[in-house]
């Protein structure tokens, strides 16, 4: 698969899990369960689902343990969702550098980065 592929095919596994896991799913252990980001591998056999669980460890074993029991249904699901010659197989992940407040303050770093580069900039 070439790349932009490869980030297209992503992008359509991760909005078909945020929409499967966030509402469609009856399993109240994955409340707290955000998916962040989807790398599918180029060969298509593989996608690492980032994802982020609010609350305590427990909440957060308790919500993997639920991915993975799950892990089946949601790839039958993708593969009746999504046109893809290859459903991959799902990998959850735990996003570890993704707090609220962690996730805030890089983009306020980065407004201020950019807004200082864009002021310096001479104006026609």
């Amino acid at each position: 698969m070439d790349e932009r592929r490869t980030r297209r095919v992503s992008e359509a596994v991760r909005e078909e899990l945020i929409e499967l896991i966030g509402f469609e799913m009856a399993d109240p252990r994955l409340l707290p369960v955000e998916v962040n980001l989807v790398h599918v591998s180029p060969d298509g056999r593989h996608a690492h689902v980032i994802i982020e669980v609010r609350g305590d460890e427990k909440i957060q074993r308790d919500a993997f343990a639920a991915l993975e029991h799950a892990q089946p249904y949601l790839r039958h699901q993708l593969a009746r969702r999504l046109t893809l010659r290859r459903v991959p197989e799902l990998h959850f992940e735990a996003d570890l550098g993704s707090s609220s407040e962690d996730r805030l303050e890089r983009l306020l770093a980065r407004a201020r980065k950019t807004r200082g580069h864009d002021e310096k900039l001479p104006t026609k």
